[in-house]
This record gives C-alpha cells, sequence and structure tokens, in this order.
C-alpha cells in the first residue's frame, strides 16, 4: 500500500509463476521496459485494465513510466485521512472480533 501523494510507480506483478516477483516501489523518473526475449519459444499477451488482450511477439517491448499528468481525486477531509480510514475500515485494522463468550470462564470467578 502506497500514499496516494507518493510520487513514485508501483509496479505489481499479477499471477507470477515465481516467488521470486515481488512488488516494487519505483521513482517517478523511472521507464519500466518490459521486453519478450528474442529466443521466446512462445508470444506473450499484455492486457490493460482487464481489457482487450494484446500479442506481444519475441522482442516486443512495453514502456511504462508516471504519466505527467496525476490524477485527480476527491476527497472528505484530506488525502491523508481519507486513505487511513480506508485501510481501518477495508482492512479492519485494528479491530478485535467478538468472540462467542467474551466474559469472565467459570474458573476466573
Amino acid at each position: 500500500m502506497v500514499h496516494p501523494q507518493v510520487p513514485g510507480i508501483l509496479f505489481t506483478p499479477i499471477c507470477p509463476h515465481s516467488l521470486s516477483f515481488r512488488p516494487l516501489i519505483l521513482p517517478e523518473h523511472v521507464t519500466v521496459r518490459i521486453m519478450v526475449p528474442f529466443n521466446s519459444r512462445s508470444p506473450a499477451w499484455a492486457s490493460f485494465d482487464g481489457k482487450d488482450r494484446k500479442l506481444l511477439a519475441a522482442g516486443d517491448a512495453l514502456l511504462c513510466s508516471m504519466a505527467p499528468w496525476p490524477v485527480p481525486t476527491a476527497c472528505q477531509v484530506d488525502s491523508t485521512n481519507d486513505f487511513l480510514h480506508s485501510i481501518h475500515d477495508g482492512l479492519h485494522w485494528n479491530l478485535r472480533k467478538t468472540q462467542s463468550f467474551d466474559g469472565p470462564r467459570d474458573r476466573d470467578l
């Protein structure tokens, strides 16, 4: 999770086939180049926002960089408050589940 005001690129592999792939946070000036090797035994596919797949042949590459224009967002309070509240509400941070019996046990009396 990255605060929305952090100027950077969150690079997250989806469905990796190896445990060595991990999410990365890269500086905003970095350009990531993803290339299908020339000696690849088969083509690859790229999907953007889950829409139309594009075929990538051996030697094809994708260049990914941060857009010069930020995505505008609407905030109820401010970006930090909204970010932390959404984490708290969505992930249930610092919430304790009520147990089936949350009182003293017989042996504690």
